[in-house]
């Protein structure tokens, strides 16, 4: 019974298990027919998907290759282009070497035609030349006969003339350097002269020495000479002025070489006429008073000069003859004011070099005190004014300034050169001295149309108060060796045309310019 329930039980276990297993392969199978239509499914979707992007493909390498072509055809057609302009240009090329060809054919033919008549005349000229030898040895044979020499005699006698002509040119030359020599030296010495005159304040100009006093009426001169001439004598001994009393209508002359005297002078005769008590008691008090007036007007006028120009602790002696100045004129510029200006100038100057100005101004101020009395002591103003300021405890770099500004002495410092410099401008500059403004100006006028009057000039420039003259001359037609040709030139013509104080400068500027521009 246990046997047939387990045998059962058997049964019933093996039918289940082929159940199953016949169940799981159709599950199985199920399963595999379900895979098989998704990957069918996904196989044809990516068929599909494949021929969309096989024709897009298609499409875009039919696009490449069409822009391609495109491209292609574009680039022939400007190579085509290149090829036929390149072509063109070789056959211009062609028929200018055509030209030129038949141009070099002809011009050999010309040549060779030269050529020939040269050679045919070649032949011609030897035959000349050998005729010429012929008739010039003939002819010298017969002038040797004639004049009794031989060629190497003639050459020697030709040499000597020669050497004789050169000899009468050199002494010519020499003779004329000699002449030169001799006017320079003339000139010199009409320097030294004029300086001696200027110095002594002689009659080179009348209103130097000549001093005019009015008078209320002719009866005048009658008192002022006096019974027997007394008045006039007493006048004379006590100022030491000579009087002229001539026909020139209600005036008085004094004349005298000292300016201090004759304006003691003047004011003395002045006041006796308006006293109308004139006798040589009267006329010795009147100058004695006037004398001490003009001594006090004299040291106040050298104060205030020292007060102007900013100068202290200057000797009572060197402001005395600073007044004195007031009296005393070079060339018809009162010295008193031009040594002002001088001090003024200097100052400007050492200020703009960042130089002592204080020390300047008393240079300048200074450089002209010996005029105060050159006409009393020998020698230069310079000289004489240095050795007063040495005298008076001036300190040497003063007195050197001073001894240095007419370049007596070799310069020695920077103070030298400013005080020299401000003199000449004070005295150069227009209406400074006696010169009318047209005649100066007419002078600068004349002295640029000389300069301008030579070849290769192009502008001309009177500066200086025309004490120098800048020439521009062309670098095309002045080489840098003519600008000294030139500039002799033209100051032999400004001296010989021209009439002019002291010295003209002349300054020739060549200047070469390139010039060029950057694109």
């Amino acid at each position: 019974m246990n046997t047939i329930f387990i045998i059962e039980i058997s049964i019933v276990a093996i039918v289940g298990l082929c159940l199953g297993y016949i169940l799981a392969k159709f599950v199985q199978r199920k399963k595999i027919g379900e895979y098989e239509s998704i990957g069918k499914k996904i196989l044809d979707d990516a068929k599909k998907e494949a021929d969309v992007l096989k024709r897009e493909a298609s499409v875009q390498a039919k696009d490449t290759v069409l822009q391609a072509r495109n491209e292609l055809d574009q680039e022939i057609k400007a190579r085509r282009a290149e090829v036929q302009n390149v072509e063109k240009r070789l056959s211009q090329k062609e028929s200018n070497l055509d030209k030129k060809a038949d141009l070099q054919e002809k011009k050999e033919d010309e040549l060779s035609r030269r050529e020939r008549g040269i050679s045919s005349k070649e032949g011609q000229l030897d035959g000349k030349i050998r005729e010429n030898d012929f008739l010039i040895k003939e002819q010298r044979g017969k002038l040797e006969k004639i004049s009794g020499l031989t060629a190497e005699e003639a050459k020697k006698m030709l040499l000597q003339t020669l050497e004789d002509e050169a000899r009468y040119e050199a002494v010519k030359i020499a003779k004329k350097i000699e002449e030169e020599a001799r006017e320079k030296a003339d000139k010199k010495a009409k320097e030294i002269i004029a300086l001696s005159i200027q110095r002594y304040a002689g009659e080179y100009v009348a209103e130097d020495a000549v001093s005019v006093v009015p008078l209320p009426n002719e009866e005048m001169k009658g008192r002022i000479i006096g019974r027997e001439g007394r008045n006039i004598r007493a006048l004379e001994a006590a100022t030491g002025v000579d009087i002229i009393i001539d026909d020139t209508p209600e005036a008085v002359i004094l004349s005298c070489f000292n300016p201090i005297r004759r304006e003691v002078a003047r004011i003395a005769i002045e006041r006796l006429i308006s006293d109308g008590r004139i006798h040589p008691a009267r006329i010795e008090e009147i100058v004695g008073k006037v004398a001490e007036e003009l001594d006090d007007k004299i040291k106040s006028a050298g104060e205030q000069a020292v007060f102007d120009a900013g100068v202290h602790n200057v000797h009572p002696e060197i402001v005395r003859l600073l007044g004195r100045l007031k009296f005393r004129s070079s060339y018809s510029q009162n010295v008193y004011q031009h040594s002002l200006e001088v001090a003024f100038i200097c100052g400007i100057i050492a200020a703009e070099l960042k130089l002592n100005i204080a020390a300047a101004r008393r240079a300048g101020l200074l450089h002209d005190i010996g005029k105060a009395v050159d006409h009393e002591i020998e020698g230069s103003h310079s000289a004489i004014g240095a050795d007063l300021a040495k005298k008076h405890g001036e300190s040497e770099e003063i007195v050197h300034a001073i001894l240095a500004h007419h370049e007596e002495v070799p310069m020695a410092s920077l103070l030298d050169v400013i005080v020299q410099a401000s003199d000449a401008l004070s005295g150069a500059r227009p209406g400074a001295r006696k010169e009318m403004l047209q005649t100066y100006i007419k002078r600068l006028d004349e002295l640029e149309r000389i300069a301008s009057s030579f070849a290769g000039v192009e502008k001309s420039f009177a500066i200086q108060a025309g004490r120098e003259i800048r020439i521009v001359v062309s670098s095309d037609k002045i080489t840098d060796e003519g600008i000294f040709v030139l500039s002799k030139d033209i100051a032999k013509k400004v001296e010989a045309e021209l009439s002019y104080p002291g010295q003209i400068k002349i300054v020739v500027i060549r200047e070469t310019r390139a010039v060029d521009y950057a694109k």
